[in-house]
């Protein structure tokens, strides 16, 4: 049975009349991959409400034993027997598309009959009863699906949430709410969010991605609109228009009759929010719009960017969609602390501050450097960015050289290939030969062990380093202030970044 055939099972078991109920059907789970980020924010939801959770994982990890203590079952490794840690087989088996077909807990629920829901199906069974709201886009999703989350949780609205990232706040990715609300992450990459059916559609962007699946940039727009009719009758498109993708895709979806919201610097409609203004301010940015036609508001984010501020701006509209009062919504915006993994500051050192990021396509690269940009005075920006997967490698080196000239010295990684073969020809160096810089400063090191020196040698007082990609770049922050700390014994990595 291909990925496809296990999608149709799980909808046809979760269809309205099915023998098996929903609750019937998500009472004993069995999670393959249940540390990552999107199979254990549904088994933080599971065991919220208080159905058995049972999971494995290829190795343990801070989230695997976090599940643990909330009463989860995870063995390390994957094995037939896995399936029975509740001392009997599970009501159905969630896998993510990284699952293979020969995974032997697969074979095993397969050989049993047991229903098999891809991740998506199983986060659409629990967001039965809820009004939903899903956000999506190629960039910017986890960041707003996560500012919509605290702004509704300022308003005490107590909202169902699962997103990609954990919140720095709470250090969650998911929570079962009692507010009737759900908000999501809706992940475009395999098409799996067309089983989602939400009141509130965010579309902050379409720029082709994901190719590796998709095929081509038409099938990929294609997957866009086939989500927007997914929309309840009577919900809403919020779009960011002043990406031209988002902008077709809100004119095409109007003309279907469906209600559309747009938000940017150049829309005008009575139901829009355009953006004034932007002026950076020492970690955030303040951001003057017009609303629904009327007067000007001021909206802060305590997070660099003038994207995060867009980001923070479909937040808003979806929250007053969703019956929050305005006031609170921009007051709970303020007080949004970030997400892992997005301008994340992991330290300081001799005057150098570090940061970490999971910009992994062009126009992400891009945005977040000219973000960092206004974050130092007279210092540079050093960036170490690792490309991930081979297929987007070779697809948009000349568009990652050109964002990668955002900086002022670069290292380039080698390729994080994730669930892809390498490619004859594909590796960073591609990315490094097309950066628009001097020679001098542009640097491919494949040498993952090699990278923390090199960059913490080209830092200096008053810098920023940033590590980018989302691969396991990420571990390199702590490394690169140990290397800095050692030729000058300044290390600070606390929290803070005052």
């Amino acid at each position: 049975m291909n990925d496809d055939e296990d999608g149709r099972q799980s909808r046809e078991t979760l269809s309205e009349g099915s023998p098996a109920t929903t609750d019937d059907l998500l009472s004993r789970v069995h999670l393959i991959g249940i540390g990552g980020a999107g199979m254990s924010g549904i088994a933080r939801i599971l065991l919220a409400r208080g159905r058995k959770v049972s999971g494995s994982d290829a190795r343990d990890s801070r989230t695997v034993l976090a599940l643990r203590t909330q009463g989860a079952a995870v063995a390390i490794g994957h094995d037939g027997p896995n399936l029975d840690q509740l001392g009997s087989g599970p009501s159905a088996v969630v896998i993510s598309t990284a699952i293979e077909a020969e995974n032997p807990e697969l074979a095993e629920a397969r050989r049993r009959g047991v229903p098999v829901l891809g991740r998506a199906e199983a986060l659409a069974a629990l967001m039965r009863d809820h009004r939903v709201a899903c956000v999506t886009g190629t960039h910017g999703k986890t960041s707003t699906t996560s500012m919509l989350t605290v702004a509704l949780q300022h308003c005490r609205l107590d909202p169902s949430f699962a997103i990609g990232g954990d919140l720095n706040d709470s250090g969650a990715n998911a929570h079962h709410g009692e507010g009737g609300l759900f908000v999501a992450e809706a992940d475009e990459s395999d098409g799996s969010f067309l089983v989602f059916s939400p009141s509130v559609a965010v579309v902050t962007n379409v720029e082709p991605d994901h190719l590796d699946h998709h095929g081509t940039t038409e099938a990929y727009v294609e997957v866009f609109e086939k989500f927007v009719e997914r929309i309840e009758p009577g919900g809403v498109l919020i779009a960011g228009t002043d990406d031209p993708g988002a902008a077709a895709l809100a004119d095409r979806a109007e003309r279907a009759g469906v209600r559309v919201r747009r938000y940017g610097t150049a829309v005008e409609g009575a139901d829009d929010a355009r953006i004034v203004s932007y002026a950076p301010r020492h970690g955030g940015g303040s951001t003057e719009l017009i609303l629904d036609g009327s007067g000007a508001v001021e909206l802060y984010v305590s997070v660099p960017g003038e994207h995060m501020a867009a980001n923070a701006v479909a937040a808003l509209l979806a929250g007053i969609e969703l019956g929050a009062d305005t006031g609170e919504l921009l007051d709970g915006l303020a007080a949004f602390g970030g997400v892992r993994r997005r301008f994340e500051f992991k330290g300081r050192a001799d005057g150098v501050r570090v940061y970490d990021d999971y910009a992994h396509h062009p126009t992400e690269v891009r945005a977040q450097l000219r973000a960092a940009r206004t974050e130092v005075d007279s210092g540079r920006i050093v960036v170490a960015f690792q490309p991930h997967l081979f297929s987007r490698t070779a697809a948009f080196a000349d568009e990652f050289g050109a964002a990668l000239a955002e900086a002022d010295e670069v290292v380039v990684l080698d390729v994080y290939g994730a669930r892809e073969q390498p490619q004859p020809g594909v590796s960073g160096r591609l990315i490094a030969d097309a950066v628009p810089l001097p020679p001098e400063r542009v640097h491919y090191e494949p040498s993952i062990t090699e990278v923390a020196p090199l960059t913490a040698e080209l830092a200096r007082p008053g810098d920023i380093v940033l590590t980018m990609g989302a691969g396991d770049v990420t571990m390199l922050g702590p490394e690169i202030l140990t290397e800095i700390d050692s030729r000058d014994g300044a290390a600070d990595p606390g929290p803070s970044e005052n």
